[in-house]
């Protein structure tokens, strides 16, 4: 049995549905898929219940972004307490700082001549998270740009013309929030965020975990990544960190998976934490 462990939705930057997603993801024969959107619970419940249609194991989880020295690392918290009040309220927090993100990214747009406006990018996304791919998305819409990866390149991307830093979150305090929420921390794609060094760090506060198998890690790197969790006893997850059939990414959902007993070993992870938090 096979587990994607790194999926987005229309919660967040993904552009299906949580429901789509689960359902495209049983029509593949995976047995079991992490719903990791960016700051926000919210396609979880409906992709378990899909979950349960579909007889497939859905891990509710989730994508925090933090800074770390200017660069943007990310931490994905695994079995998480949904209803967990402190968690919940810091969500609140990190959503209102997107939205002021995004008013103030469309201002500096509208101002190089842009005709996009705060609301539609909010339309655009929906019900999810707002984030830049929403805005990049309004930017295709005038024709100005191409694509996705156009607009963050020209435009959106880290130090372009109408990019606005995020609401800033250190590692150590992301994973101390999955911890209290009773998850398994994990370190998002280190090789992405070249953060392989935080990992001996952050293992005092609590990380768990490294993703391991990732359509941007080579195979050196996941040698390396493999060594990293054996040193340091830790979980090697891995997935997809599929966005959707139309994301500038290709990332295909299950082109990244791992076994079960990654999913059997995160299980055993967070009921151990639990047992030792009461």
């Amino acid at each position: 049995m096979l587990a994607d462990l790194h999926v987005h939705t229309t919660a967040s930057d993904g552009s299906e549905s949580p429901g789509q997603v689960v359902a495209r993801a049983a029509s593949l024969g995976l047995g079991a898929l992490a719903i990791a959107d960016h700051d926000t619970l919210e396609g979880i419940q409906p992709a378990l219940e899909e979950g349960r249609r579909n007889r497939i194991i859905v891990l509710p989880a989730i994508e925090l972004g933090t800074v770390y020295r200017d660069r943007e690392v990310h931490m994905l918290g695994y079995l998480i307490d949904v209803n967990c009040e402190i968690l919940l309220d810091h969500l609140v927090t990190f959503r209102k700082g997107r939205l002021e993100r995004a008013e103030k990214m469309v201002g500096r747009l509208c101002r190089l001549g842009f005709p996009i406006t705060y609301s539609r990018v909010k339309e655009i996304a929906g019900y999810g998270s707002v984030g830049r791919v929403h805005i990049a998305r309004a930017l295709m819409e005038t024709g100005m740009v191409k694509s996705v990866e156009e607009a963050f390149n020209l435009y959106i991307g880290e130090g372009k013309p109408g990019y606005e830093p995020r609401l800033k979150c250190t590692p150590a305090e992301a994973v101390r929030l999955i911890r209290l929420a009773g998850g398994v921390a994990v370190l998002a794609h280190p090789g992405l965020s070249q953060a392989g060094e935080l990992v001996p760090l952050l293992i005092p506060e609590g990380l768990q975990g490294v993703e391991v198998y990732h359509p941007v890690h080579s195979p050196l790197m996941i040698q390396h990544y493999l060594g990293v969790c054996r040193d340091y006893r830790l979980v090697a997850t891995g997935g997809s960190d599929y966005h959707g059939m139309d994301s500038n990414k290709h990332n295909s959902l299950g082109s990244h998976t791992v076994g079960y007993r990654v999913v059997q070993e995160l299980m055993d992870i967070a009921r151990l934490n639990r047992e030792q938090d009461r």
